[in-house]
């Protein structure tokens, strides 16, 4: 079952931050151990409601959490969690590839420029024209630094975190498992790189005319 940050607060999405702030520190005054000594959930409850605070508290995590679309409904029949990093997967190839798409097509020079290279490969290749996706997506990795800039690399490793930290609630991997961890981290920055090439190859196949 996912884990909606928002209900472990007793707040809406719509909360503004004072109204989350406010929500948090009522439950640590209500569920902290040292108030609760009999209680055997009190410190689980705290760390839900820390690991809730740490997201959604932070302005910058909570637009990521948000722009992800996690927590609003829960799903009893996905429990694999497999099944719930291939989603998060997903969203942050979906998110890289309209990134890069926009990035583009506020650029239709460079993507006719981008045609001609690829052009010119694919003949030398086959011997004629046509949209090779292979070709083009080697010519998206050799030039996607050009497209990036330091706010799109922090916003996608902003992305990452929060998604790691997700991935951390649902058990994908454990906190204190540092290897688990950073090959999380690098599998989830992969997906937004791989995505980012497929965006770039959507904004040149718009233009793509066969010759």
């Amino acid at each position: 079952m996912r884990i909606d940050y928002y209900r472990v607060l007793g707040v809406s999405r719509e909360a503004s931050d004072e109204a989350i702030k406010k929500a948090y520190r009522k439950l640590v005054f209500e569920h902290h151990p040292d108030r609760n000594p009999n209680s055997r959930t009190a410190e689980a409850r705290i760390r839900e409601i820390n690991a809730a605070y740490e997201i959604v508290g932070d302005p910058e995590k909570r637009r990521s959490y948000d722009r992800l679309h996690w927590g609003d409904e829960t799903r009893d029949d996905v429990v694999d969690t497999a099944v719930i990093l291939d989603e998060m997967e997903k969203k942050l190839f979906d998110e890289g590839r309209k990134e890069l798409f926009a990035v583009l097509m506020k650029n239709v020079r460079r993507i006719k420029d981008e045609l001609a290279v690829i052009r010119e490969r694919t003949v030398a290749d086959q011997g004629y024209d046509s949209f090779k996706e292979t070709i083009i997506h080697a010519r998206a990795a050799e030039t996607l630094e050009e497209f990036i800039t330091d706010e799109m690399a922090g916003r996608a490793d902003r992305l990452v975190e929060v998604a790691a930290q997700m991935m951390v609630s649902q058990g994908v991997v454990g906190k204190n498992d540092e290897p688990g961890m950073r090959a999380l981290r690098k599998g989830l920055g992969a997906m937004i790189r791989k995505g980012r090439i497929h965006g770039f190859a959507a904004a040149l196949e718009l233009f793509y005319e066969r010759r």
